[in-house]
């Protein structure tokens, strides 16, 4: 199974998030599901996900990792110099994830969102769930 990541569908910045990892996996090593999908909500309750996590979710070797984990998880796997962000693994996590929550949580007021989640472009579509 691909590894799979969750983002928010409606969130303007998780979008853009998704549209750069798509721009740099040219392996097509992520497949991809919004939370607010089907086949998010089958994920979230299948690995049983809490209901107050407010995070991009990286499920891979079925295993779930969230916040700067799964980021940073994800940099390792993307083309140029962005494999390098991994090396942030070795500061401890509540360390990394203040930044993270930072923007989690300012999201929609910095970035804005959707009335609905965007539909994938034709060549992309095969790797949304």
């Amino acid at each position: 199974m691909h590894p799979v990541i969750l983002f928010d569908g409606v969130c303007n910045f998780c979008d853009a998030s998704v549209q750069f990892i798509l721009n740099r996996d040219p392996n097509e090593t992520f497949h991809f599901a919004s939370l607010q999908s089907e086949a998010g909500q089958e994920l979230l309750k299948k690995y049983q996900v809490r209901d107050d996590v407010d995070s991009m979710i990286l499920i891979e070797n079925d295993k779930v990792y969230y916040k700067s984990a799964a980021a940073l998880r994800i940099s390792r796997h993307l083309r140029g110099a962005w494999k390098l962000l991994y090396l942030f693994m070795i500061v401890p996590a509540p360390i990394r994830n203040v930044v993270y929550d930072l923007i989690a949580r300012n999201r929609y007021k910095w970035f804005g969102q959707k009335e609905s989640c965007m539909l994938p472009p034709p060549d992309v579509r095969k790797r949304f769930l």
